[in-house]
């Protein structure tokens, strides 16, 4: 049990938070998942809700910015003529 005033308040929002972040989270796994296919409406919705996710705190913004570095790269590859 919490033992100060203001412990007890964030036993409450505890709860209420990571519901609203798992939300979030398991969106961009989905998203992520979905742009295997490369498609271009799919990878701007993914690069949104990371950016998203990161102002509100819910991923940390360096994690953030490597998976859109990492999607870029694969994107380009994707687009990329194939060399012999």
């Amino acid at each position: 049990m919490a033992n100060t005033k203001s412990a007890s308040k964030r036993a409450r929002q505890s709860p209420r938070r990571t519901l609203r972040n798992r939300s979030v989270t398991t969106n961009i796994r989905s998203l992520t998942k979905r742009n295997a296919s490369g498609k271009a409406e799919d990878t701007r919705a993914l690069i949104s809700a990371l950016d998203k996710a990161a102002k509100r705190g819910i991923i940390h913004k360096n994690v953030a910015n490597r998976r859109k570095a990492r999607l870029n790269k694969a994107t380009a590859k994707a687009a990329a003529p194939a060399s012999s």
